[in-house]
């Protein structure tokens, strides 16, 4: 915590503007939320909160007649009742620029790395101006992301919003940091929201390691960070990622996790007293999360473009749970890990039987669909009679394309498995998928 003029020096050093407020008193304290009387300030705005240990974080959040709910941005120790509330109504900002290349920030862009301070002229306000959908590029071109079942199976278009849906332990960190190597997008964006903190190291010096760093930004708020932090860490990465594709740029955007993200605005929500809906989520979560991923995407003639990746929980592999339903009508295709891959050693543990993207046929040549259409095909047949393999109930010479699937099978698996450290090219992905077409071919 610090004192009043560290805070507002800190104010001035992100480019926030205040204008002159009178100050009210805090008059009561239920959970995380604060409520103060006797002042006035916006929405969104926040205010400085006086403790017995210096002043705090709290932005706006709600109001009920004269009274305003604030939550903290950090942790809560040492408020007294009446403690002072000065309201700071202005831009709210953090330094941006390519000086951010190489660092990691938290959720409300504060470098977290030991660094020091991030040196830049540029300052970035959370609320960016939306782009018209008509004045959108159209996804045309293909986006190398290393990984050959992506590349060849599950095509990802520039400026391609994708799901990776995933329970806990299957994969998904490790096949995230494989994407921000092998990846020929100029710039990567990770949001670690809501990971464990030993998580958030361990991603970036043995994920994403040296190589990968110097073309990353990382933002950072773990799973201690309070819910307003979690909350921000994800619209900072989004400010920063549309950052550089108004310079132009190829930007992919990796987002660990949607389901945290909604997490914390259904703790804000119900905080404030926003009734629970489906679930347990208040109508405002289904609200924000379209408004997040609508803003990736391609921008316009003189723009680059935002390929993104949104992680979702599927909490007890339940691939029907809100959070998830609604992901899959707002993206743009997803990726499911199957826990069942994961187990029996096989990374990285795309069920591509599951998996699906939307935008494939407007980035790909016919040929490519089909020879990835036939391979698809092989694997839901072998999938589909799975039991019945297993157990030796299927006759050979019942179904000749289950008879193909069944010696193909072995070099599919191949073809699906990747070493965390190997990179393949897209040009490569597809030589090697009309190679194993043609063994499927000619059976």
């Amino acid at each position: 915590m610090s004192s009043l003029s560290e805070r507002l020096a800190q104010y001035n050093l992100n480019g926030f503007v205040t204008q002159p407020t009178v100050s009210g008193k805090l008059v009561r304290v239920v959970g995380l939320t604060l409520e103060a009387i006797g002042c006035s300030a916006a929405v969104g705005s926040l205010c400085l909160v006086e403790t017995t240990e210096g002043y705090i974080d709290a932005e706006v959040i709600g109001f009920s007649d004269e009274r305003l709910f604030l939550m903290p941005s950090e942790r809560l120790t040492g408020v007294l009742p009446g403690a002072k509330v000065i309201p700071q109504n202005g831009r709210q900002g953090f330094p941006i620029g390519m000086e951010l290349l190489g660092r990691v920030v938290d959720g409300i862009g504060n470098p977290i790395d030991g660094k020091g301070k991030i040196i830049t002229a540029n300052f970035a306000q959370y609320q960016t101006p939306r782009i018209n959908p008509l004045s959108r590029k159209t996804i045309s071109t293909p986006l190398d992301v290393g990984i050959k079942a992506i590349n060849a199976l599950l095509t990802v278009g520039q400026g391609q919003r994708m799901g990776l849906f995933a329970g806990s332990g299957v994969g998904k960190s490790v096949l995230l940091g494989m994407m921000t190597r092998g990846t020929t997008a100029d710039v990567v964006v990770v949001g670690l929201i809501g990971e464990r903190g030993r998580e958030v190291k361990e991603f970036i010096d043995d994920i994403l390691e040296e190589e990968g760093r110097k073309r990353s930004v990382v933002v950072a708020a773990p799973a201690d960070a309070s819910p307003l932090m979690r909350l921000k860490g994800c619209e900072t990465a989004l400010t920063i990622a549309e950052y550089f594709r108004d310079q132009g740029l190829k930007v992919l955007l990796l987002v660990d996790s949607l389901t945290r993200f909604a997490q914390a605005q259904r703790e804000i929500a119900l905080a404030i007293g926003e009734p629970p809906a489906t679930k347990g989520y208040p109508p405002s979560v289904f609200a924000k999360l379209p408004a997040l991923v609508e803003r990736a995407g391609n921008g316009n003639d003189s723009q680059g473009s935002i390929t993104a990746f949104f992680t979702v929980l599927t909490e007890g592999d339940d691939l029907q749970d809100p959070i998830s339903d609604a992901a899959r009508a707002i993206l743009d295709g997803h990726i499911v890990l199957s826990r069942e891959l994961a187990d029996s050693g096989h990374f990285p543990a795309i069920d591509v039987g599951k998996s699906i993207s939307r935008v494939m046929p407007m980035v790909t040549s016919e040929e490519h669909q089909t020879l990835a259409r036939v391979l698809k095909q092989a694997y839901s047949a072998y999938q589909d009679n799975k039991e019945l393999i297993t157990i030796g109930a299927y006759a050979k010479g019942s179904d000749p394309n289950i008879d193909k699937a069944i010696i193909i099978k072995p070099e599919l698996d191949q073809f699906l498995q990747q070493g965390m450290k190997d990179n393949i090219n897209y040009k490569d992905c597809l030589t090697l998928l009309a190679k194993l077409t043609q063994t499927f071919v000619q059976g």
